[in-house]
């Protein structure tokens, strides 16, 4: 039978990572289910580290603390490495800036890779100290997380085990640092922390933020405040994965509203899981049900459509 949640499901991974048959096929159920229904789960018992998880939010505190002068040097035009100041970017359609800063960490490759001549490479301050070596090992804690999250997705949706975790390998994902500075005399009165607004890749895990206000959109258009253990992890669906599943996993539609209680700032770490630049998003066969509602197209070609309606790019 179904489950119909009435919250946001939370699950175990070491069920699935850990378990015997009975319980990985629960785990891939409930995800699927989760998925569906809400386009969110809340996942505990992973393998990121809860010190690792500590000392990132240390480093990025310590970063955005920086004057806007030591911020600046790493800024880029297309925002997909380094630093975006406060006020650049907005959600599609919305006629207002959201009130953060943030800091893109990307996949980290050898200049001879033939990975250098399809991205960008980092950049990366001198201070902090342990800004570098703490954001690469949080990059590769939170992928490998999301490649389990990925398999486990497949048999639900009757295609190969492997299909996702092919797809996002060498993917050209994104561990964003947000700062949510506390909101400034004079703001935009429309503006909030983060408008309203469905992620663009296939899933996103977001390290529970410091500080609360995140909220989704529920399928009966009611927002939802998800508040959970600062040591779990928050996984949503994209619009990459809905355009492959059909809309049968539906992009979520969610956001960050401004403090009720004191004018703090606000710390989160979402890691953006993206399939390779060549990856076609085309509808799987499971889920055509008399046809495609997207065309097909290349996850980079869409990555920059999008990217400009949220004025990162010209």
């Amino acid at each position: 039978m179904t489950q119909k949640y009435t919250s946001v499901p939370e699950l175990s991974l070491r069920a699935y990572t850990d378990g015997d048959a009975a319980a990985r096929a629960e785990f891939e159920a409930a995800l699927f289910q989760g998925f569906k229904y809400f386009g969110f789960i809340i996942l505990k018992d992973h393998k990121v580290s809860h010190e690792l998880l500590a000392r990132a939010y240390d480093q990025s505190a310590a970063f955005f603390a920086l004057s806007d002068a030591e911020k600046s040097p790493f800024v880029q035009a297309d925002g997909q490495r380094g630093y975006t100041p406060f006020g650049k970017e907005h959600a599609k359609d919305s006629k207002h800036p959201d009130l953060k800063e943030f800091w893109h960490v990307g996949r980290e490759f050898e200049p001879t890779s033939p990975l250098a001549k399809i991205y960008e490479p980092n950049l990366w301050p001198d201070e902090p100290s342990e800004f570098r070596n703490t954001f690469l090992e949080l990059f590769d804690a939170l992928e490998e997380a999301g490649l389990v999250m990925l398999e486990a997705l497949a048999p639900s949706l009757n295609v190969p085990r492997d299909y996702f975790r092919d797809m996002a390998t060498d993917g050209n994902s994104i561990l964003r640092l947000l700062h949510y500075p506390p909101i400034p005399d004079g703001a935009d009165p429309g503006a909030i922390r983060a408008a309203a607004h469905e992620d663009i890749n296939l899933i996103t895990i977001l390290v529970a933020a410091e500080g609360g206000g995140l909220e989704l959109l529920d399928r009966h258009g009611k927002w939802l405040a998800i508040d959970t253990d600062p040591e779990n992890l928050i996984v949503d669906a994209g619009d990459m994965l809905a355009r492959i599943t059909n809309d049968v996993i539906p992009a979520t539609t969610h956001r960050v509203v401004n403090p009720t209680g004191p004018n703090v700032s606000r710390y989160s770490m979402p890691f953006f899981m993206h399939p390779h630049p060549d990856a076609m998003l085309s509808c799987i066969e499971s889920c055509r049900n008399g046809g495609a509602k997207h065309p097909d197209i290349r996850a980079d070609d869409f990555l920059r459509q999008r990217l400009k309606e949220i004025g990162l790019t010209a």
